[in-house]
C-alpha cells in the first residue's frame, strides 16, 4: 500500500540531496572538526560551508548561527539565556497557542517565580496588538511569539512585535520552526534578537537545530562544555546533521517558490473540495495570512483520532494537532484558544504538505475522507439532516 504523507508540520522525509550530503561524514571523513590535523580540518571546512549555506536562507550572517539538536532546545536556550543576562527582570511575554516546547518551558518557570503573560488570540488565531503593547513593561525580560503556528498555519505579525519590544529595550525571540523555508527570511532588516530553526521540518534529518543570535545581543550558553560553536553551546558537533543542514537550507531556497505556489494550489484545492463535499465543515484559522502548505479542518460531530485510523487504512498520514501532544484526549490548545466550539474542535485534522505531495495523492484524499467521515457521522450520537442536528434516540 503506498503512503500519502500530508503530515509535514511534524517532521518531513529527507530531501534524496540531503542525504547525499550527509552520507560522507557518516562513514568516511567521520574526524572532529575541532581537532589539529587535516582530517579533521576537511570536516571542519564542510561546516563552515553548511553554515554560511544556513546564513544565506533566513538573511544573517554565519557568525550569528549557532548549531544546536532540535527546535526546542533553541527555545529553551534563547528563553533561559534572555533571563540569565537580566536577572533583575522577571517577566515572559508570550501567546496561549505556542508550541509546547515554549509552553511548557514557560509554565515551569512560573512555578519558579517568573511572571508570564499569555496573550489571547481571536478566532481567526491573530493576536491582540494592542494587547500586547499593553503587556511590555520595565520587567519584561523576553518576548518569544511563534512566527507561524504548527496547527493551523497562521502567521504572527512578529517582524512588527520585534520592533515593538526593541523599543522598550526587550529581547525578542521566535520559534521560526515552521516559518524557514515556506515563505522568505530576512534577518538583516527586522529587530528579531533571536530565532530557532528545526532541520527535520524542511527534510534534514532529526537532532540538528538553529538558534540564531543577533551580533551584540548578550548570550548566555544553555549547554556548557568545550569551545564550540564559539563557546555558546558546548558538545562535539553534529557534523552529518550540520551538513544535512546546510543542504537543505540550500534547497528549501531553490524550491520557495514552488511551497508558494503549486503547494499552496494543492493545499487550496484539498480544502476547498472537501468543504464542499462535506457538511459541516470548517477551516480553522485565518485562511489568507496563513503557511503555503497548512490547512486545519473541523468536521463537527466525529472525534478526529477515529477520522485518523480510518485514513491511515488507506496510507493517507495526516494529524490532530502537535505531534509533541499526540496521545492527548483533550482537544487542541491552540484551538480552544481560538474559541472553536467544542463539538468542531474535537474533529479536527491537520493537513499539512510538501514540495514532494502530488495532485495524484490529493485526489485520493478527496476521494477517500467524504464516505469516512460519512461513515464515522452515522455511528455518532449526533448527526445532521438538513439543517437540523438530531441526537440518537
Amino acid at each position: 500500500m503506498r503512503t500519502i504523507y500530508l503530515d509535514n508540520n511534524a517532521t518531513t522525509q529527507l530531501a534524496p540531496e540531503v542525504i547525499e550530503a550527509m552520507m560522507p561524514y557518516l562513514h568516511d571523513f567521520f574526524g572532529n572538526p575541532s581537532s589539529m590535523h587535516s582530517f579533521g580540518g576537511q570536516v571542519a571546512a564542510k561546516v563552515r560551508d553548511a553554515r554560511e549555506q544556513c546564513a544565506a536562507l533566513i538573511g544573517c550572517s554565519p557568525d550569528e548561527i549557532i548549531f544546536t539538536s532540535c527546535g526546542t532546545e533553541s527555545d529553551n536556550a534563547a528563553i533561559r539565556s534572555a533571563l540569565t543576562v537580566q536577572p533583575e527582570r522577571r517577566h515572559i511575554v508570550t501567546s496561549r497557542v505556542e508550541h509546547p516546547a515554549v509552553r511548557a518551558l514557560c509554565a515551569d518557570l512560573a512555578t519558579r517565580g517568573y511572571r508570564v503573560t499569555e496573550l489571547p488570540v481571536d478566532a481567526s488565531g491573530h493576536l491582540d496588538m494592542d494587547h500586547y503593547r499593553e503587556s511590555l513593561t520595565p520587567d519584561t525580560a523576553v518576548v518569544s511569539l511563534m512566527w507561524a503556528n504548527n496547527e493551523t498555519g497562521v502567521i504572527f505579525p512578529v517582524e512588527r512585535a520585534a520592533e515593538l519590544a526593541r523599543e522598550r529595550g526587550i529581547l525578542f525571540h521566535t520559534d521560526a520552526v515552521q516559518t524557514v523555508g515556506k515563505i522568505p527570511i530576512d534577518l538583516r532588516t527586522n529587530a528579531i534578537d533571536m530565532l530557532s530553526i528545526s532541520g527535520h521540518k524542511l527534510h534534514a534529518p532529526k537532532g540538528i537545530g538553529i538558534l540564531y543570535v543577533r551580533k551584540g545581543t548578550r548570550f548566555s550558553p544553555f549547554l556548557i562544555g568545550g569551545h564550540q560553536e564559539k563557546g555558546r553551546r558546548g558538545g562535539t558537533e553534529n557534523t552529518p546533521g550540520i551538513i544535512a543542514l546546510g543542504k537543505a537550507c540550500e534547497l528549501a531556497s531553490r524550491h520557495m517558490d514552488d511551497e508558494n505556489t503549486r503547494v499552496k494550489q494543492l493545499r487550496d484545492r484539498l480544502e476547498s473540495e472537501l468543504l464542499r463535499l462535506i457538511p459541516n465543515s470548517r477551516v480553522n484559522g485565518d485562511t489568507v495570512s496563513r503557511l503555503p502548505n497548512t490547512s486545519n479542518i473541523s468536521f463537527e460531530f466525529v472525534e478526529g483520532e477515529s477520522i485518523l485510523l480510518m485514513l491511515n487504512e488507506y496510507g493517507i498520514c495526516a494529524s490532530s494537532g502537535s505531534a509533541c501532544t499526540s496521545g492527548s484526549l483533550q482537544p487542541s490548545h491552540v484551538l480552544r484558544a481560538m474559541g472553536v466550539p467544542f463539538t468542531m474542535a474535537h474533529g479536527s485534522i491537520r493537513f499539512s504538505l510538501s514540495i514532494y505531495n502530488t495532485g495524484e495523492e490529493i485526489d485520493f484524499v478527496i476521494e477517500k475522507l467524504p464516505p469516512i467521515i460519512e461513515t464515522l457521522r452515522r455511528l455518532s450520537p449526533y448527526w445532521t439532516v438538513g439543517d437540523q442536528v438530531c441526537t440518537a434516540q
